[in-house]
């Protein structure tokens, strides 16, 4: 469905951008919103959900999950890290472009720049890897593999952090949009929104704070603290959504949404969002397979043939690229395709200029 929203949303920012008249960009620019909508809605569960599968993993088999996480295919996930923070960091940008199409979002422009900071910090952080690539002359110039400074970085205490922090900016971004041209008008509506902003800071103090409290206890004990942290950002998400809805029932509204009344940056960042999905896609498949190693069948069918082996990051990421670039040269054919049946207007007829009425032509 993520991977849906995103090729729909596509489809529709390179329709906005290519057409000619206001009334066709208002329509793909709602097109476009509402993929982007549905595509994030279940993309915000995917990281939840991925904890969830390494914890599987690690339960069938420890070796798997080291395999992963921290030995041959550990760089993977650094991409994966990044390519995750590329997907939010699009969907905020075009949020926040997003907010010029309502009359009265303007309030919250002055407050993007710290949403930025989160979100920034929160990406660094989430990407930082444990350990880095290095030659022998470099790891002996360094006395072993750890880095001095990066070494104390990396770890999932500070990962699990940094990807709810950047999730519960997402939501905060999606609750001042869905307010932007909208002024509460209930009677508690200054208790609400004084609520709002305590729970979202006590939401971010929390999340920061177990996640530095992650390096001060033991490694089998900080595995617990993702439940606290995952149980804050999805209460941020549920019920700062559901008292935004009460609070914004029947509220004034200080002008419509001008559909079609956005910039062409936008457009650009719902394109990067789809492809960022597919990128991530391939690169999810290619670690799936290859954490297999030489099994068919994980300790119970060998693969003895002589190409059973696992390719580089290198290799794996332009085997990726490629089959990205190729899917989406596949799709922009099926998009000018779809162009060449596009509803033609049919010219209207000139009336016929009254008094003017053609008389038959005379008899001989």
């Amino acid at each position: 469905m993520a991977f849906g929203g995103g090729v729909v949303a596509a489809y529709a920012a390179y329709k906005f951008l290519a057409s000619k008249t206001d009334e066709d960009r208002a329509h793909y620019d709602w097109m476009g919103y509402i993929a982007m909508a549905l595509g994030v809605a279940f993309l915000i569960p995917l990281p939840f959900a991925g904890y969830w599968l390494m914890r599987e993993v690690y339960a069938y088999r420890q070796q798997m999950g080291i395999t992963l996480m921290g030995g041959l295919l550990a760089w993977l996930f650094i991409i994966q890290a990044t390519m995750i923070g590329i997907l939010f960091l699009s969907t905020n940008y075009y949020l926040w472009q997003a907010m010029g199409r309502m009359r009265g979002a303007e309030k919250y422009q002055r407050y993007i720049k710290y949403l930025v900071f989160l979100l920034a910090c929160g990406f660094i952080v989430f990407i930082t890897p444990h350990t880095m690539v290095m030659t022998p002359a470099e790891l002996k110039a360094m006395g072993g593999q750890q880095h001095p400074v990066l070494g104390n970085y990396g770890v999932m205490s500070a990962k699990n952090g940094g990807i709810n922090v950047i999730i519960t900016t997402t939501v905060l971004s999606f609750v001042w949009y869905m307010r932007g041209n909208k002024v509460s008008t209930v009677s508690w509506a200054k208790f609400g929104n004084i609520f709002m902003g305590v729970f979202f800071a006590c939401a971010y103090f929390n999340i920061i704070f177990l996640a530095v409290y992650g390096y001060y206890i033991p490694a089998n004990v900080r595995v617990g603290l993702s439940v606290p942290q995952v149980a804050t950002t999805l209460s941020c998400l549920f019920f700062m959504f559901a008292l935004n809805s009460f609070m914004m029932k029947g509220a004034k509204q200080m002008g419509a949404i001008e559909w079609g009344k956005i910039s062409a940056r936008s457009q650009y960042a719902l394109i990067m969002l789809a492809t960022a999905f597919t990128w991530m896609m391939g690169l999810m498949g290619y670690i799936r397979s290859s954490v297999r190693l030489f099994w068919h069948v994980n300790e119970i069918m060998r693969d003895n043939s002589p190409w059973a082996y696992t390719h580089t990051v290198g290799f794996a990421a332009n085997m990726i690229s490629a089959n990205v670039l190729f899917f989406w040269i596949t799709i922009l054919f099926v998009f000018w395709l779809g162009s060449l049946t596009a509803k033609k207007v049919p010219v209207e007829s000139k009336a016929g200029i009254p008094g003017n009425v053609p008389q038959p032509a005379p008899s001989h």
